[in-house]
């Protein structure tokens, strides 16, 4: 017994040893190369492994046997893959039923060459994909580890993992778009890839992500992440790059902002993607931009330049719904105001809504004669929607100033911006006369109404006789009613009970007739009458001086009264023009004229207490921007002048007649003795019938020619004597 004990003691302390031995210390042994060779095998038959020995640790609790060899290769026909480590087990079990099965295996890599690794990969799984990549790849390195775990008949489980850590790493995604310096830790199971602590430079510009997703999802992938910047300086290189790419009709000058940004979209086999989604939040500290906007009529101090500032903006986008939210200051005059906006634009449909608070710039409508108080603050709120046409439906336009209140609802603007429809407008309001403006516009069925108590027209007046192309906004097809108490026509004129009705059709006035009164009973009457595409327009106005006074070249008008018809077809008009009973103070051409023919008396006269007129006639045609004059007559006691010639819109003017003494009138019909020297100077001897000009050049360079004759000219004759007659 004591022998049997002595054998059973010393085989046991041998077994500790030796289990203790194979537990810390393990053995060493080439026994299991060619089985390990067969697993890689089976992997995939064009790698190659190269194994040293192998090193044996036990493991006594779970009855497995750790297998790691070090410093291996795996080869294919491209390539070289050094493995720092490899490990796996093999149950103690399957050796005693001489079964040898490897139930998994870790590979660890060493540090490799991406574009490597790739081509590793190409020589066994050559598709397209794997060709773009390596072609995008310029440098980088990757180390990863690989778990595998095998069925029973040695074939690879699902759940495999790879873990891994890319560095330095170049990718040139497009010839604009260099990706530099990437660094990652990525998880790769079966269809799913993570990506963690993203950091990298795009075109110079730092970005970092917490995580990206890739998740394989039938015939798909799903990408899921998101990528932060800290605050970012665009250059002009970047500008063109990124900004100007979602910005394309601003001129951009500066951008620097920062951003949080999570993402998602769809991206299929072929790169095509679908159902992106994504929200941002935007910290801009200044956007700015040329302007490339007329609005000096609204805004007068508007720079070549805006700068949006301080702006919190929040952008959220999903399958072709869009929306912007933003709020923060707007610099665009001299001092900067507040600015709310949201913007939403969902298949093709735009809704936008916005808040202007204007503080210490000013603010002007010039066709209302409004312009903001400096010392009062102005908010405008503007809400509205742009469908697939490009029309434009503004639902609600509020200006509010103190106690100065403008309000629209419902304006519909088409893609020419003109209006073609809207429910009201309320004009509540205190100009720049210190008048009081109170009118609605309402629609009310098929029919509007513009019904007030004061309205002050010398603004307006003022555009329509400028012929400005902007005054061009209206393409309505309807009826308008008129009753307005009392019409400014100026800072002296005005006419009371304002009524009558107009007819738009095809952006033009089909009929009108609309009258009022002066104090002194004269009238102002105003009718369009169309009929077979011919269109009559009259004006009849006992006080001239209103509206004359507003040609600025003509100075010192005074009484008078105006007769105006024309008739159009075809895009051409015929018209004639009268005024009776006038007096002219200051003319400058005419002036001229006078004072060169050394006709000196009747241009004191006329810079003196003014030249009286019996009556001015003149008969035009007007077609696109060319207007022809037939003849321009005036007759007076001292003065009558004959003119033809025609104008170029904003281009050339070009005038030649007669102008003839009164004294050489009335000699010549033999009614009245020469008045000597105060129409012809004080030389005795110079005396003329009178004098021919020429009035030629662009409209702020005219010149002036005059030539005395001797002799007038049968037309003029004619012209006078049948004034004469008929008076």
């Amino acid at each position: 017994m004591k022998i049997f004990f002595k054998i059973v003691l010393f085989l046991s302390l041998t077994l500790i040893i030796l289990v203790t031995y194979l537990s810390v210390i393990g053995v060493e042994t080439d026994k299991f190369n060619s089985q390990i060779e067969n697993k890689i095998k089976n992997i995939d038959e064009k790698i190659e492994i190269e194994l040293k020995k192998i090193k044996l640790v036990l493991d006594p609790f779970k009855l497995n046997l750790n297998i790691k060899t070090i410093d291996s290769k795996l080869k294919n026909q491209n390539a070289i893959i050094e493995i720092e480590r490899l490990n796996t087990q093999i149950s103690l079990k399957s050796l005693v039923e001489k079964k040898f099965l490897i139930e998994n295996l870790e590979i660890s890599l060493k540090s490799l060459k991406i574009k490597n690794l790739i081509s590793f990969i190409r020589s066994f799984q050559n598709t397209p994909q794997l060709f773009l990549l390596e072609k995008t790849v310029k440098k980088g390195y990757v180390i990863a580890d690989v778990k595998l775990e095998f069925n029973s008949f040695g074939e690879i489980k699902d759940n495999y993992t790879i873990n891994g850590y890319i560095k330095d790493t170049d990718l040139s995604v497009l010839k604009k778009y260099n990706l530099q310096k990437l660094n990652l830790i990525f998880e790769y199971k079966k269809d799913k890839l993570k990506l963690n602590d993203i950091v990298f430079n795009l075109n110079d510009l730092n970005f970092l992500s917490d995580n990206i997703s890739v998740n394989k999802r039938k015939n798909y992938y799903f990408v899921k992440g998101n990528i932060n910047h800290n605050k970012f300086n665009l250059t002009e290189k970047n500008l063109d790059l990124f900004a100007k790419k979602l910005l394309p009709k601003f001129k951009i000058k500066k951008f620097l902002f920062s951003s949080e940004n999570t993402f998602s979209f769809e991206i299929d086999k072929g790169f095509q993607f679908n159902n992106f989604e994504i929200n941002s939040d935007l910290l801009v500290n200044e956007f700015s931009f040329i302007n490339v906007l007329d609005l000096k009529k609204f805004f007068p101090n508007i720079q070549e330049k805006i700068s949006l500032s301080e702006n919190k903006l929040s952008i959220r986008y999903k399958k072709n719904d869009l929306s912007v939210k933003g709020k923060g200051k707007l610099l665009y005059q001299d001092n900067f105001d507040d600015l709310i906006y949201t913007i939403k634009n969902k298949d093709k449909i735009l809704n936008f809504e916005t808040s202007l608070k204007i503080n210490d710039n000013p603010f002007k409508i010039d066709f209302l004669n409004y312009k903001k108080n400096e010392n009062n603050k102005t908010n405008i709120n503007l809400k509205g929607s742009r469908n697939k046409n490009r029309k434009i439906l503004i639902e609600k336009f509020d200006l509010f100033e103190d106690k100065n209140k403008i309000t629209i609802s419902n304006l519909t603007l088409n893609k020419n911006f003109q209006i073609t429809v809207f429910d009201k407008v309320h004009l509540d309001y205190t100009d720049q006369d210190k008048q009081k403006n109170s009118i609605k516009f309402e629609k009310k069925k098929d029919q509007y109404y513009l019904i007030g108590s004061l309205f002050n027209a010398n603004n307006l007046i003022d555009n329509l006789l400028s012929d400005d192309e902007s005054s061009n906004f209206i393409d309505m097809d309807s009826k308008v009613n008129v009753n307005i108490d009392k019409i400014l026509l100026d800072n002296e004129h005005y006419v009371l009970d304002f009524s009558g009705d107009i007819l738009f059709k095809n952006k033009e006035i089909l009929y009108a007739k609309l009258n009022g009164d002066f104090l002194d009973n004269k009238k102002l009457k105003f009718t369009v009458n169309t009929n077979d595409n011919n269109k009559i327009t009259t004006l009849y106005i006992d006080k001239a001086e209103p509206i004359v006074r507003k040609y600025k070249f003509i100075k010192g008008f005074d009484e008078g009264s105006l007769d105006y018809n024309s008739s159009k077809k075809f895009n051409e008009s015929i018209s004639q023009l009268k005024i009776y009973d006038f007096k002219l103070k200051e003319l400058p051409v005419l002036t001229k004229i006078l004072t060169l023919a050394s006709l000196q008396g009747i241009a004191d006269i006329l810079s003196g207490e003014g030249i009286r007129f019996d009556e001015f006639e003149m008969n035009f045609k007007n077609k696109g921007n060319l207007i022809t004059i037939d003849e321009i007559y005036a007759i007076g006691p001292a003065i009558s002048i004959l003119m033809e010639g025609y104008v170029e819109k904003n281009e050339l003017i070009s005038l030649r007649g007669t102008l003839v003494p009164a004294t050489t009138i009335n000699k010549f019909i033999g009614s009245i003795p020469v008045l000597g020297k105060i129409l012809v100077g004080s030389k005795t001897g110079e005396g003329v019938f009178g004098v021919s000009f020429k009035i030629k050049g662009p409209p702020k360079k005219l010149e002036t020619s005059v030539n005395p004759i001797k002799t007038l000219t049968p037309r003029f004759i004619t012209r006078t004597l049948e004034k004469i007659k008929k008076n």
